[in-house]
């Protein structure tokens, strides 16, 4: 299988890189000058022009409080450029693999979403996403929309490497403790990407709508607990409310996401975060976290 993958420098797209020689004859991952997803046609072009068997699109415009000013700028990266992807993975009968969030809720429900839940996002960054769900599924190719949540590894910009940069001058936190989710580790994703997409390529009829995040469900601040805890940071974190904490884009308050028809379709389980968590801390050169 050789998979064709949008995005280079983001969380999931050094994950797929990671971890294409395990699933892939090879993996071509595609920077900004490569395939730039504010010209739409351009990146239908490259998947035209390219002869692999499977694409990812594993590039967005990730900037939650910027899309508020610039909804319009993310509204091409994140739904007009997977649409033309989608439409031109459907010419060419490739089965795509897109990335989504749980960002297309408006996190009101206490239970886990469904796949099939009604979306409703409350913020720019949510609707923009949910448009390119849309496109992708209108389409009429073979297809994956994978949603996703609360997403780390060791270097990105993220939740985990922010607590860590805090930590170094701060020796108490507050942080919010009324919004829940699955934290799910990059690589994680992007193993879940290649066995998707290898699916799809043996059986069009498993195209859908899926979810995965990481397992257990937890709180910001219970997260932030556990990450100065393996860490082995003395960090006192208090709970806060989101009122506590305004932001220009609003978060819903229950990103759990129920992952199920993952698990029966494709036999992939929810990733245990506290073990990556342990395993990303650990300190190579004494065999223990650090």
């Amino acid at each position: 299988m050789k998979a064709l993958v949008f995005g280079k420098t983001g969380q999931v797209a050094r994950a797929l890189l990671a971890a294409g020689p395990a699933h892939c004859a090879f993996v071509m991952a595609l920077d900004r000058d490569e395939a730039d997803l504010s010209d739409p046609q351009a990146c239908a072009a490259v998947i035209a022009a390219s002869d692999a068997d499977v694409v990812v699109n594993a590039a967005a415009w990730t900037a939650v409080d910027a899309a508020e000013a610039q909804e319009d700028a993310a509204r091409v990266i994140n739904a007009a450029a997977p649409t033309a992807m989608a439409q031109a993975c459907a010419v060419k009968g490739l089965p795509f693999v897109h990335l989504s969030t749980d960002y297309v809720f408006d996190g009101s429900d206490g239970a886990p979403w469904a796949p099939d839940a009604p979306t409703d996002p409350l913020s720019a960054y949510g609707r923009t996403k949910r448009e390119g769900e849309q496109g992708v599924m209108a389409a009429g190719g073979t297809f994956a929309i994978l949603r996703t949540a609360w997403v780390f590894d060791e270097s990105g910009k993220n939740f985990v490497t922010t607590m860590l940069r805090l930590s170094e001058t701060r020796d108490a936190l507050s942080v919010v403790g009324d919004q829940h989710g699955g934290p799910t580790p990059a690589a994680a994703i992007a193993d879940a990407c290649l066995v998707v997409a290898k699916a799809l390529l043996a059986d069009q009829s498993k195209s859908g709508v899926y979810h995965f995040s990481g397992a257990p469900d937890v709180t910001w601040a219970g997260f932030a607990r556990a990450i100065f805890v393996t860490a082995k940071r003395e960090v006192e974190v208090t709970d806060i409310t989101t009122a506590d904490y305004p932001t220009p884009a609003m978060r819903p308050a229950n990103s759990r996401l129920d992952c199920t028809s993952l698990l029966s379709t494709f036999g992939i389980n929810r990733p245990d975060w506290q073990e990556h968590l342990t395993e990303m801390l650990r300190d190579p050169s004494e065999g223990k976290t650090s």
